[in-house]
């Protein structure tokens, strides 16, 4: 595992929310932000050594925004987390690094490929990556003793993630077991868990895409321009548009093509599959969402795909 320190010149943070913004007149995103700002201040006051998994994606930047703002003027009290996979875009790598430097943050990256070259791991038949994350992350928890794990998802995005608590218990091999669920009435969350165990949180779990992509607007938060339509050089697999790279794809009987497109979620780039797509600005992009019949998970990664309870298997394994 890697274990990179990045240091720099704190940015000027976001502003707060002010009490200008509260009462009657607030907004659907007003609130939003309030529910997420309380979660971030309620974890720092529960727990010990907290971590906000970052990947550079849209959902871990905007959750990245929301706790810079929650504890402005002073830093986060925070490190970040980023599984790397070795195959993620390199926009959005280049992008995460750009933002540690610019906010002074602590990253930690546990490293597939690492797994991999010392045999902990093996490469999957499909070439995909997404599910061999579930063991750098697990032991990257348990290394650095974390007891709350920040993570950016959504209940719209998958049935699974439909299920999850804001907090979310998992024992002391980060597995989650539905069963083991607490109510969570007006607000009040429950931190408590044994020595080993862990929770996962989810500050912007009842957001949906199209919030966030409006938050994005109005925050006038950048994001990696692997967001917005752009030409790509991609072949088709399985109806979906993926990247021509180096981590395996095409084969020879997938021609590539140059098309217009943008990604609506961004992972590994062997799963995750770019839509046909002019919108260049965050106002297109807005519309384009909103008239959407699809999930992104739905539209764009085939790692969900494998089965009808894909993706709750992998959480119950200890995935994010």
């Amino acid at each position: 595992m890697n274990d990179t320190l990045t240091t720099g010149t704190h940015a000027t943070p976001p502003e707060t929310t002010g009490p200008e913004t509260t009462g009657p007149r607030r907004s659907h995103l007003d609130s939003l932000e309030s529910e997420a700002v309380h979660i971030f201040r309620e974890v720092a006051g529960e727990f010990e050594r907290p971590v906000i998994l970052f990947s550079g994606g849209k959902d871990s930047i905007v959750m990245l925004h929301l706790a810079l703002k929650a504890f402005a003027p002073a830093p986060i009290p925070f490190t970040l987390l980023h599984v790397d996979t070795g195959h993620n875009f390199p926009e959005v790598l280049d992008y995460r690094d750009r933002t540690v430097a610019a906010h002074g943050l602590r990253l930690h990256i546990a490293s597939v490929q690492d797994y991999i070259d010392a045999g902990t791991l093996r490469e999957r038949p499909d070439g995909t990556r997404n599910p061999l994350q579930t063991v750098p992350l697990t032991e990257a928890i348990q290394h650095h003793r974390f007891d709350a794990v920040f993570g950016g998802g959504r209940r719209d995005e998958e049935k699974a993630r439909a299920k999850e608590r804001v907090f979310s218990l998992r024992d002391e091999f980060s597995q989650w077991d539905p069963r083991r669920q607490r109510p969570e009435l007006w607000q009040l969350y429950n931190g408590r868990h044994a020595p080993g165990e862990h929770v996962r949180v989810f500050p912007i779990s009842n957001w949906t895409e199209l919030d966030v992509w409006q938050y994005i607007q109005r925050e006038h938060i950048q994001l990696p321009e692997i967001y917005f339509a752009h030409h790509r050089e991609v072949f088709d697999r399985g109806g979906m548009w993926l990247t021509a790279g180096d981590w395996g794809g095409p084969k020879d009987t997938e021609p590539t093509q140059t098309r217009l497109v943008r990604y609506r979620t961004v992972g590994d780039m062997s799963c995750t599959g770019a839509v046909d797509s002019d919108a260049t600005t965050l106002d297109a992009v807005i519309t384009e969402i909103a008239a959407s019949r699809l999930t992104e998970r739905g539209a764009t990664r085939a790692d969900d795909k494998m089965s009808e309870a894909a993706m709750e298997d992998r959480k119950r394994e200890g995935y994010f």
